[in-house]
């Protein structure tokens, strides 16, 4: 590329506040699309998703909710060929109006119990919908902001890009809390959460009202005066000098590793205080979207210090403290947050022949397997061993037989386990935590924020300076969006799916330290030290 079209024009500071303002705002109403329905999880898996077992209804939630984040990669491929062709803006207003129309959609699909498989069927379409749209938005709108930023900012101007990812959670939790305090438990639990997702009509509207006042990147618009864009971004995106090397490292470097710590700070955060610590819901939407915003803040201070002491730094740093401290602060928020009725509870064993857990039946085949399920639903944590009869251990109050218990009913199956250990097991009423304890769990989840903010906040600048101009949209977006669509977006059916098998509520949390641990490995190895540094052919 010549060295008119990499010269950087820089807008004033009005032009600069409109150019992250709007890319920001965009961001934030396109990842409310896509988290809303994270957000109203409990609600859909049983309107789009009924099986009468808890446990599968949630699992084939998180599954649908993972075929959104498979097909991002698709959209970075589709939308990145776009935007290193035609333009990074009109690339991004595209996406956000694919986002808007399908999140919206989803407010309108009638329930499986209306119309049956079609129910699932629509949501999984629009799920892919969400997910192509979404593909394509990131790397847009990061790009858009790198290639206006002076250089000496550019890594704190793009961290308000990534701190918009979190205020679109943040942004769903509010609308859903709001929702819900205007609204009777029965019009919600109805038709109620029906009106965020149709509140996304209005959210695309402004969103591209902002958008339309953008111009051209001043980098896109000079190679393309001075004729150099890309023949096909795609196949030079693998085929430029470096570039495989580059796109390994940003996959499993920096995407898979950012992606894991973000949404096991906040959405295996929510879904652990409302299973496994039996929060009321408000409650723990409140908790874990005040954590959100206030650790909005994380991603833009350490987006801001990579300016001065380069990309590399907090990022590994975030990535060694999250395998040390990842455990550690999910077993303090698990200590503060119980029910104080329920701090002496029984630890349970599970005794019996073929406890084995199938994730994708509607009933359980052996009767170890559906007590499994009975455990794993209610969210109560229990230890496995194999045994030639079928027991209930409890710790210090002897064993309970279970091998003449022919109930299939669940709820039946449950009341008589409870008759016969003269306790509650499996029926917790939802507690609502002190303001001592709400605090505690909020300085968990800040730390949890604070180690995402350190890997996540440095990252649209540092892939915007890995890549050559000419193929920028495709090269950082396909690597982000395979690392954040599969090793993020099947994070929580995976989880789940591990502690469904475990019956250790934190067992699902081996899955991101593994990644972590990968992706610690890979930046320390292939990220360069030193200051940020523009592209250069020589360059990591």
């Amino acid at each position: 590329m010549s060295q008119s079209a990499q010269q950087h024009i820089e807008p004033s500071a009005k032009e600069m506040r409109l150019v992250i303002g709007a890319s920001s705002v965009g961001t934030v109403f396109e990842w409310y699309d896509f988290f809303i329905y994270g957000t109203l999880g409990a609600i859909l898996s049983k309107t789009f998703f009924p099986t009468g077992n808890a446990t599968l209804e949630m699992l084939l939630f998180w599954l649908v909710f993972a075929v959104g984040f498979g097909f991002r990669p698709l959209g970075a491929v589709l939308f990145g060929y776009l935007g290193d062709k035609l333009g990074r803006k009109y690339t991004f207003l595209v996406t956000v109006t694919l986002m808007g129309v399908a999140t919206a959609g989803v407010g309108l699909i009638p329930s499986a119990a209306s119309i049956g498989y079609w129910a699932p069927a629509i949501v999984i379409l629009l799920r892919i919908l969400q997910g192509l749209a979404l593909g394509g938005e990131y790397g847009g709108a990061a790009i858009y902001v790198a290639e206006h930023s002076a250089f000496a900012k550019r890594g704190y101007h793009t961290s308000y890009i990534q701190a918009s990812v979190v205020g679109g959670f943040v942004l769903s939790l509010a609308v859903v809390l709001g929702c819900k305090a205007v609204m009777s438990t029965e019009t919600w639990n109805d038709w109620g959460w029906r009106v965020p997702f149709l509140l996304s009509i209005l959210l695309l509207a402004i969103s591209l009202w902002m958008r339309f006042k953008l111009s051209e990147s001043p980098v896109f618009q000079a190679m393309k005066e001075e004729g150099e864009l890309a023949g096909n971004p795609f196949v030079e995106s693998f085929t430029y000098p470096g570039n495989k090397r580059r796109i390994f490292i940003a996959l499993f470097g920096i995407a898979a590793g950012l992606t894991v710590i973000w949404y096991t700070a906040m959405f295996s955060g929510l879904s652990f205080l409302k299973s496994a610590m039996h929060i009321e819901d408000t409650a723990a939407e409140l908790i874990v979207g005040l954590a959100a915003l206030l650790g909005m803040g994380f991603f833009i201070y350490f987006g801001s210090l990579s300016d001065r002491i380069g990309r590399k730094k907090p990022i590994v740093i975030g990535y060694a403290l999250t395998l040390l401290l990842l455990f550690p602060t999910y077993w303090f928020i698990g200590a503060v947050a119980k029910d104080p009725a329920q701090q002496t509870a029984i630890e349970w064993t599970l005794r019996g022949p073929d406890c084995t857990y199938q994730p994708f039946a509607a009933k359980q085949e052996s009767r170890c397997g559906k007590l499994m399920a009975d455990f794993a639903g209610a969210g109560v944590p229990y230890t496995l061993e194999t045994s030639d009869r079928l027991e209930l251990v409890a710790a210090g109050k002897g064993v309970i037989a279970l091998d003449d218990l022919a109930l299939d009913d669940a709820k039946a199956r449950k009341a008589e386990i409870e008759k016969r250990a003269g306790q509650t097991v499996f029926n917790f009423a939802k507690h609502t935590p002190s303001l001592g304890q709400a605090a505690l769990i909020l300085a968990g989840l800040l730390l949890l924020m604070a180690l995402s903010g350190a890997t996540y906040g440095p990252v649209a600048a540092l892939l915007a300076e890995m890549f050559p101009p000419k193929v920028r949209y495709s090269s950082m977006s396909i690597p982000y969006h395979i690392g954040t669509g599969y090793f993020g977006g099947f994070l929580p059916f995976i989880a789940s799916y591990i502690v469904a098998r475990s019956g250790d509520p934190y067992s699902g949390l081996w899955y991101t330290w593994v990644v972590v641990l990968i992706a610690f490995l890979v930046s320390w190895w292939g990220l360069p030290d030193g200051k940020p540094r523009d592209f250069a052919d020589d360059a990591t």
